[in-house]
């Protein structure tokens, strides 16, 4: 069997980081400017284009690593990866994007996407102590996200801005194009950047649960985090907050509804301990600041970002790294 010289193997992966990155930035840019229009065009809000088109295309990278994970025989990177980009969300994702602009709610419309993030949250937690989620756990998972999906679209109205910038799509047509586009840039540059990470990662031998949670779980993030940069860059708070907080949503019950009904998802006992129990309390400290303060400033972003930094820390100590 051919095997490459460990310089070459580091190049290649190197090469597959940097060309996930170009993708994903693009992605994100492409995704925001044809959601931003559709979501005019066709009299919805923008917090619920987020909630929705945008959390799910930028979801596709965790559900595709997710199956295929799972299917593989490695549900630890499986359920890992969603348990991870849950926290990474929240703490890498919306912490990085208040640094560029702070990010204010001031319409308080956030209650049912926070009730149904934690009603998400609250299920994977009751899945994982259950030790399986088997396909009829995955099949109710996914009705009830069709389901709430459904309630938001009857439920949605639009406010109009007072001003908006100019929008660089101008037809239907290219918007959906363009969405479309970005939606497979951010699913092929996070498939790049990944398996770049994961080859990188394997060879400095880090444990499958440490690289579904962080090295996967990151990886899988970037397209929220490339997307909520480029909303903040137009100022589409609700995009931000909706991308998020619908992406935590779809992990959970389209990502692990969709891998079960594949197969059935065993819980890995690495991920029942410090990691179930801080995304849990996450969850529900993200919802009551949101629901109460309902901003991010530039601080708490880099307060948020420096938590993130110490999570991943924390799953590293002990391994062979350290």
């Amino acid at each position: 069997m051919f095997e490459l010289p460990a310089y070459q193997v580091g190049l290649l992966s190197f090469g597959s980081v940097a060309f996930g990155l170009f993708l994903l930035i693009r992605g994100g840019d492409w995704t925001i400017d044809a959601a931003t229009f559709i979501a005019e065009r066709a009299g919805l809000s923008p917090l619920f284009i987020g909630a929705t088109i945008v959390s799910f295309g930028t979801s596709v990278p965790e559900l595709f690593t997710s199956v295929n994970a799972n299917l593989s025989g490695y549900p630890g990177i499986a359920l890992g990866n969603v348990v991870g980009s849950n926290v990474a969300n929240i703490l890498l994702v919306l912490g990085a994007t208040a640094m560029v602009f702070p990010i204010i709610e001031r319409k308080g419309c956030l209650g049912k996407d926070l009730g149904m993030m934690m009603l998400a949250t609250v299920v994977l937690a009751g899945g994982m102590l259950y030790g399986v989620f088997p396909f009829w756990a995955g099949a109710g998972m996914f009705g009830l996200l069709v389901a709430f999906v459904a309630y938001q679209y009857s439920t949605d109205t639009l406010e109009i801005e007072e001003e908006s910038e100019p929008h660089a799509v101008t037809s239907l047509g290219a918007a959906l194009g363009l969405l479309a586009g970005g939606l497979a840039a951010l699913a092929f540059g996070s498939e790049m950047l990944v398996q770049g990470a994961v080859v990188a990662g394997t060879a400095i031998g880090v444990p499958e649960a440490i690289i579904g949670l962080t090295v996967v779980a990151f990886g899988t993030s970037l397209p929220e985090l490339a997307t909520c940069i480029a909303a903040a860059r137009q100022r589409a708070t609700d995009l931000i907050l909706g991308n998020i907080i619908g992406s935590n949503t779809f992990n959970v019950l389209s990502i692990i509804g969709i891998t079960a009904m594949v197969k059935p998802l065993a819980v890995d006992d690495a991920l029942m301990g410090f990691d179930l129990w801080f995304m849990v309390g996450l969850s529900i400290l993200f919802t009551v600041w949101m629901l109460t303060v309902r901003q991010l400033s530039f601080v708490t972003g880099l307060l948020m970002v420096i938590a993130y930094v110490g999570f991943v820390a924390y799953q590293y100590q002990g391994s062979a790294l350290f």
